[in-house]
């Protein structure tokens, strides 16, 4: 279902051409295919809810001037409702055929959110160095998604960390243009189709691969990071911006 990078040998020459020509794995196969994406991800832990979708360039929610169309969930109760069963996704999934799926982070989960030029050359520093990558996502809006493990589930629901510790960072340079997603976050999970033309949010790696610890990716991502950062920041002759979620 996914595109699988190959053995160590002659890795990094395949790799740089999959991620330099923007291939990306066949998703569908006949009207099964979106649900079967959707069962594998909740198979492999990924608690997945119900999420909006494009009509046209605009959201299908009834919201004017929807902030992040096609990009939110579609209930306000969706870290409870999220879930991996998997009858009740065949269900959602049946009943709306043109929705997106996000899935909740900071249960069973985190997500490492990165730029896309960025996330390509981190993948490939990765694999390259035989570091174990989970599924990973790439998204038509330029950002790449790294799932892990999440930090933990301590008995004590008070020594839970929220997704904004994460995400405000004391100085830009600490993690620039990283998003962590933990607790209290979320990400649309593939398949997922975001408002224009043919733009997706698509595996490059899928969710049959194991989830790592993040701490394995993050000093590698951070850097890739900085190096994107430093670039832009050359380019445009000012800093680039945190994101925070």
């Amino acid at each position: 279902m996914s595109a699988e990078y190959g053995g160590r040998t002659g890795l990094q020459g395949k790799l740089t051409q999959w991620l330099r020509a923007g291939r990306r794995p066949k998703e569908t196969a006949g009207d099964g295919g979106r649900e079967d994406l959707l069962l594998a991800a909740a198979g492999a832990g990924l608690p997945l809810a119900p999420a909006a979708h494009p009509a046209g360039y605009r959201c299908s929610c009834d919201r004017v001037g929807c902030p992040t169309p096609a990009r939110h969930p579609v209930s306000f109760a969706w870290q409870t409702q999220s879930t991996t069963d998997r009858a009740q996704i065949e269900r959602w999934a049946r009943h709306q055929p043109q929705a997106n799926f996000i899935t909740a982070t900071g249960m069973v989960h985190d997500v490492l959110d990165v730029p896309l030029d960025a996330g390509r050359s981190a993948l490939e520093r990765l694999l390259a160095d035989g570091v174990e990558v989970g599924p990973v996502a790439e998204s038509d809006d330029g950002r790449m998604l790294f799932f892990t493990l999440t930090r933990g589930t301590p008995e004590d629901e008070d020594e839970w960390w929220p997704c904004e510790l994460d995400c405000h960072p004391e100085t830009m340079d600490e993690h620039p243009g990283l998003r962590w997603h933990c607790r209290g976050s979320y990400v649309l999970v593939p398949p997922a189709r975001l408002p224009g033309e043919d733009q997706t949010v698509h595996w490059v790696r899928g969710p049959e691969h194991p989830l790592p610890d993040p701490l394995t990716l993050l000093e590698t991502l951070t850097e890739a990071g900085a190096r994107y950062a430093g670039e832009e920041s050359d380019q445009a002759g000012s800093a680039w911006p945190v994101r925070r979620h």
